[in-house]
């Protein structure tokens, strides 16, 4: 049975939204209509970390809590859960969360506008973990930009959290939470507003019969690239079908050959599982947006988004990735070295959509994957670099290298893999096949990096890659 009202927690109480615009993000639902002005927009792109609400999500019989950028979430998403601002977090007889009290402690703020972004990241992590330190805590503000007070004070104020209670308000409220989040998440979701139509079922039977009746829907999935539409275009989405509610799509199983990733599972629970097959993969997840952003984007949203920067995307080239499509009658396996066609454009035909990323897992590869960004943190790729190889005897038996931001779609350097394959691992082979990346790719100039820049960083990598698998160490900056 579908339902058109939008059910979420506030303030420990069930509200009910009857058809809301579904092109509203959060932001501007808590600043116009619940009238709370904390949260903050910073760049309405998910960037800087100003909006950062808290989610808490029923899980089992227990509240995940999780860092959002309400600029780029859309209203229906709050549908099941409980939404958290910063006003909440001081308790009903007026007393500070020991997050902000530690912010005013440790002078966590200057001019303050970045700050209610800060404290909900801070409580996010506070809530999630037991100990906090340094790497953690500088991972939880990664997606929040501070102008004037600097990190050290924050980082301080996280670092102080270990030497307080962990119970506060909110654990000592868990039970009647749970009791409320479980009376709200049982319905698809059909909105009507307008002109615009929103969707969210439970099943993939009930998405294929929507998808057959609204065959020009937008999918939604993370939404971190999709809302941008609305936010920086300015323009409307007429029909959003969002895949993020469907269990069957959310899921990490493995076997002895690959692993499979559901198209709707997070980045963030995706980077923690991957880290003990392919600890490069993991740390280039790390490095993807921030948590916020890892929060709600996905695997498959990553892939069809098909951004020739999308930081997933070389690595799953080298590892020669297989996706599995969903059809309105069928279900078909395409390598994804196979995907993509030209900028933004791929083989999903209408109506068709990911329902899974499989893996290969090669065990007696040698797997390496850099990031290369203006900022460490939080930033665009200016190009990635991903490199698989199988070596045998000091010789490269079999070699897979792929890159992302060296031309209009993520693209394998099958020329440099030729030069390269069957050769003895040596420095010579290496300076030499470096050369033959000019003839794979012809990058542009743009806002992130010039076509020069991008070819003398990606021979570096190449050998850079050659120097850490001969000296079995990492050079890695960070």
């Amino acid at each position: 049975m579908d339902s058109g009202v939008v059910k979420l927690l506030f303030n420990d109480k069930i509200l009910e939204l009857s058809n809301p615009d579904p092109n509203q993000t959060i932001l501007n639902f808590i600043r116009t209509e619940l009238k709370k002005t904390g949260t903050k927009e910073g760049c309405a792109e998910g960037a800087c970390g100003a909006c950062t609400v808290v989610v808490g999500e029923l899980n089992k019989n227990n509240i995940e809590y999780k860092a959002v950028n309400a600029c780029i979430s859309f209203l229906p998403f709050l549908n099941g859960k409980q939404l958290l601002v910063v006003e909440n977090l001081i308790s009903k007889e007026g007393k500070l969360h020991p997050v902000q009290e530690a912010m005013v402690k440790y002078h966590g703020s200057q001019c303050g506008f970045c700050t209610p972004g800060f404290v909900m990241s801070l409580f996010s992590m506070y809530k999630n973990h037991g100990n906090y330190n340094n790497e953690l805590i500088k991972d939880s503000i990664s997606g929040n930009l501070c102008r004037c007070t600097g990190y050290r004070s924050i980082i301080d104020a996280g670092k102080s959290l270990n030497r307080i209670s962990k119970i506060d308000q909110f654990s000592k409220n868990k039970k009647k939470i749970i009791k409320l989040l479980k009376k709200i998440n049982s319905k698809n979701i059909f909105i009507t507003n307008q002109d615009k139509k929103y969707f969210s079922p439970k099943t993939i039977k009930d998405l294929k019969k929507i998808i057959k009746k609204n065959p020009n829907s937008n999918f939604l999935s993370g939404g971190t690239d999709l809302s941008l539409k609305v936010t920086k275009e300015r323009k409307d989405i007429q029909n959003i079908i969002n895949l993020k509610d469907i269990k069957e799509l959310d899921f990490i199983k493995k076997n002895k050959k690959f692993i499979e990733v559901g198209a709707a599972t997070s980045l963030i629970k995706f980077e923690k599982f991957i880290k003990k097959h392919y600890s490069d993969f993991n740390s280039v997840l790390k490095r993807y947006g921030s948590i916020q952003i890892r929060n709600v984007g996905t695997m498959g949203g990553n892939i069809a988004t098909a951004s020739p920067i999308g930081d997933t995307l070389p690595i799953l080239l080298s590892l020669n990735a297989e996706l599995v499509i969903e059809t309105l009658k069928n279900r078909k396996i395409l390598s994804i070295n196979e995907f993509f066609i030209s900028y933004r454009k791929t083989k999903l035909k209408k109506g068709e959509f990911i329902y899974s990323i499989r893996i290969p897992l090669y065990k007696n590869n040698i797997f390496k994957a850099y990031k290369i960004s203006k900022r460490f943190d939080d930033d665009i790729s200016s190009l990635c670099a991903s490199f698989n190889m199988e070596i045998n005897n000091n010789k490269i038996i079999n070699i897979f290298i792929a890159f992302g931001g060296m031309a209009e779609i993520p693209k394998r350097a099958k020329i440099c893999e030729k030069s390269l394959k069957n050769k003895h691992l040596s420095i010579d082979v290496f300076l030499k096949a470096r050369n033959y990346l000019e003839k794979d790719f012809n990058p542009i100039d743009d806002m992130r990096a010039s076509k020069n820049y991008r070819l003398e960083v990606a021979k570096n990598l190449l050998i850079k890659c050659f120097h850490e698998i001969k000296s079995k160490k990492l050079l890695r900056v960070n």
